[in-house]
């Protein structure tokens, strides 16, 4: 477990969290503490607060987890700036040179989550974290799956979902084992399918190396199956419906008669089988593609085994919600995306804290407040 040295008032301490892992409860400060995120705080300082030096500027780290704090407790702005003692105001780093703490207003966190960071600022977070996550986990699956972030039933801008029974938006999040790291927000009606090019494109952005993707039938268009082959040189593992039938153009016969039809744009009828799938990807012909990596799953009699291991995206979301405020109750329509994201990114933290202290035992910080 990792130590930290600190000096408040001339004296130096040294602690590890350790210390308060074992106790019936501890200030989620004391765990936050302990998370590093020095190169993610330098970049948004180059990003987000470039030109703008002619302002006091706190600790780009503190704030960010400050607004862990918020999300943690569940508190408004006003109210989580009240609820730091001294101790965790330390402990977050707010104080300058002398020992002397400085903590933000509660306007000044307004102002750093909504304006300077805003939703571009905490997707970007969200990646940085994601990257972060995807190179100290070193798991090879990864999963997609939908949850419902749900409205008040008199919410007159949110959409009514039939398969969920009430009003609500969607959040569409990508996980590794059980590790969140990417998540898109849309409304409550929103397919899924149109979702997973975006998923698959910030995993690809993210370096991630993994063997496999998995997905419920909301993402069983051929183009998905194509698209996370493709871009990710994963196994599409998408469940397909009970009524699903082989298709005949994804059978290699097909394939085959489609590469060699195509020869005038390059299409080698001797190619490997990998080469003729890239080459139709790569002219337009995903769909078939798609229905010859389909074809491959209905025949593979391990696919319903490899399939089982996405049942913890459910469990997963679960705890989401219970960790931070994951749903749009009380929120302004325009603020939703926003405050969604930041939740997710405020969890993700809190997960990333686990993975660099090297715990065993996962959501450890069900015991903090």
């Amino acid at each position: 477990m990792a130590k930290k040295v600190m000096m408040y008032g001339g004296v130096q301490f040294e602690d590890s969290i350790e210390n308060y892992l074992n106790r019936e409860s501890a200030s989620i400060c004391q765990f936050l503490h302990f998370l590093c995120i020095e190169d993610i705080s330098q970049y948004l300082e180059r990003t987000v607060y470039a030109n703008k030096s002619w302002h006091y500027k706190y600790n780009i780290s503190s704030m960010i987890k400050l607004f862990i704090v918020m999300c943690f407790r569940q508190l408004s702005y006003e109210k989580t700036v009240a609820s730091l003692t001294e101790e965790e105001a330390i402990l977050l780093a707010f104080c300058d040179n002398n020992g002397v703490v400085k903590l933000p207003s509660s306007k000044t966190l307004h102002n750093f989550v909504k304006y300077r960071l805003g939703e571009d600022g905490i997707t970007e977070i969200m990646m940085l974290v994601g990257e972060r996550i995807l190179k100290l986990a070193q798991i090879k699956e990864a999963k997609i799956d939908s949850t419902p972030l749900e409205a008040s039933r008199y919410d007159k801008y949110a959409d009514y979902n039939p398969h969920y029974k009430c009003k609500m938006d969607k959040a569409h999040i990508t996980m590794v084992g059980t590790y969140p790291v990417f998540m898109t927000h849309t409304n409550g009606k929103a397919g899924d399918t149109h979702e997973l090019i975006k998923h698959i494109q910030a995993l690809k952005k993210m370096n991630a190396d993994i063997d496999m993707y998995s997905a419920d039938t909301g993402y069983k268009a051929f183009k998905n199956h194509a698209d996370i082959w493709y871009h990710l040189n994963a196994r599409p593992v998408i469940a397909y419906p009970k009524n699903a039938v082989i298709s005949k153009e994804g059978e290699m016969d097909k394939i085959d008669h489609w590469v060699n039809k195509m020869w005038f744009l390059g299409g080698n009828i001797l190619a490997s089988t990998e080469e003729k799938l890239k080459f139709l990807y790569e002219i337009g012909m995903s769909k078939q593609v798609g229905m010859n990596l389909r074809n491959q799953n209905m025949r593979d009699e391990s696919f319903y085994e490899l399939y089982k291991k996405r049942g913890e995206c459910e469990s997963k979301h679960g705890h989401i919600k219970d960790v931070v405020k994951f749903d749009i109750r009380r929120i302004r329509a325009e603020s939703r995306k926003l405050y969604s994201l930041l939740n997710f990114v405020a969890y993700q933290l809190l997960v990333l804290t686990e993975i660099q202290n090297g715990f065993e035992k996962r959501n450890s910080f069900g015991s903090f407040y």
